[in-house]
């Protein structure tokens, strides 16, 4: 039985109350499948999730040492289990000081956000040097892809492997007269705009709400304390609700609640996790189309700018006098989330380990 060591980015916390994206898909990864185990590995939590294996990484510190103490915890715990692949999430300095630490063992690089902000990984050459260094990397979108290929002569060891949902867990729509932003209270996930475009269409739509949940605590990496006092005093004239930080099951009931949902980022997103997770819960989409959010919405959600709210207000007003077009959107949006199941995910997966596990050798 191949054993696999699943590692997970420092900042990750692998907890029903803390987890992040990269965590929650990380823990559907690690389900044991096909003859496969794999135990995540991660910074230690009071209350990891128990339905899979789950190893804490220590952060040794020792008399002139030199590097990343997370790096050297995570060399540690998983050289005593001696895994037969490691995966490692998110971060290429920590995939590439595992391939030299364990010459004999493939390491493989899932990709969950743009390359070029990364260490080991911002230049051309170091992106080329990660190829010919790992056993397989897998950007979560061709926009991902074409970031970590730009200026790389070499397209070898690259395959996309697309975030997914589970559709068996996603609870069934009661859409209520709601509209929704789900994410991070930040200006580059257009938090902003959603709050200028839900104060103009609010005063023509009497019996509708809006509300904001997602991470506004200014401690949050990411979290910027004077934009969260900016927008905390627009959502509060505007009538707009905000919620704070919910557990991520919190989250996708309150996707199936909303009528519509409204993802007006403003960056490029590398894929765009909650716009998948807004069709899974048959929420009629609103969606800025940059990035990876393209590709995931194809053409089930309706297109908006960011930095246009009164088109955007204009679109919410449109999309809630109109039940039939809503109910239409979110047909679509269920038929487009299930191209990204994560039975088939999980099946895919089981395919890219077993070849890099029969290939590495070779390689």
């Amino acid at each position: 039985m191949p054993r696999i060591a699943v590692l997970l980015p420092e900042q990750e916390r692998f907890s029903p109350n803390a987890a992040h994206a990269i965590a929650l898909l990380a823990r559907v990864m690690a389900r044991p499948r096909d003859g496969m185990a794999p135990v995540v590995y991660g910074a230690g939590v009071a209350v990891p999730f128990g339905d899979v294996a789950f190893e804490p990484v220590a952060r040794p510190w020792r008399p002139f040492q030199t590097g990343s103490r997370y790096a050297a915890g995570a060399t540690e715990a998983i050289g005593r289990a001696l895994p037969d692949l490691i995966e490692v999430h998110d971060q290429p300095d920590l995939a590439l000081h595992l391939a030299r630490k364990f010459p004999k063992v493939p390491v493989t690089l899932f990709l969950h956000n743009d390359p070029q902000a990364m260490r080991q990984a911002q230049t051309a050459e170091q992106r080329s040097f990660l190829l010919a260094r790992l056993a397989l990397v897998a950007p979560v979108s061709a926009y991902v892809r074409d970031r970590l290929l730009e200026g790389v002569s070499t397209r070898a060891r690259v395959e996309v492997f697309a975030n997914f949902v589970d559709l068996a867990a996603m609870p069934a729509p009661q859409p209520q007269k709601c509209i929704l932003f789900a994410g991070r209270v930040a200006a580059d996930k257009g938090a902003d705009s959603f709050v200028a475009a839900c104060g103009r269409a609010l005063k023509l739509l009497p019996g509708w709400r809006a509300e904001i949940v997602g991470a506004d605590d200014p401690s949050w990496p990411g979290v910027d304390a004077a934009f969260i006092a900016s927008i905390t005093q627009e959502a509060d004239a505007a009538n707009v609700g905000m919620l704070g930080w919910r557990p991520h099951v919190d989250v996708l009931h309150a996707m199936a609640r909303a009528a519509i949902v409204v993802v007006p980022s403003r960056l490029p997103e590398p894929f765009g996790l909650a716009a998948l997770e807004a069709m899974a819960c048959g929420a009629a989409l609103l969606c800025a189309p940059r990035g990876g959010l393209a590709e995931v919405m194809g053409d089930a959600a309706l297109p908006i700018n960011p930095d246009d709210p009164a088109t955007i207000a204009a679109n919410i007003v449109a999309l809630a006098l109109d039940r039939p077009r809503r109910a239409a959107l979110s047909r679509a949006g269920l038929a487009r989330a299930a191209q990204f199941s994560a039975e088939d995910a999980l099946a895919r997966l089981s395919a890219m380990r077993s070849l890099v596990l029969r290939e590495w050798p070779r390689a």
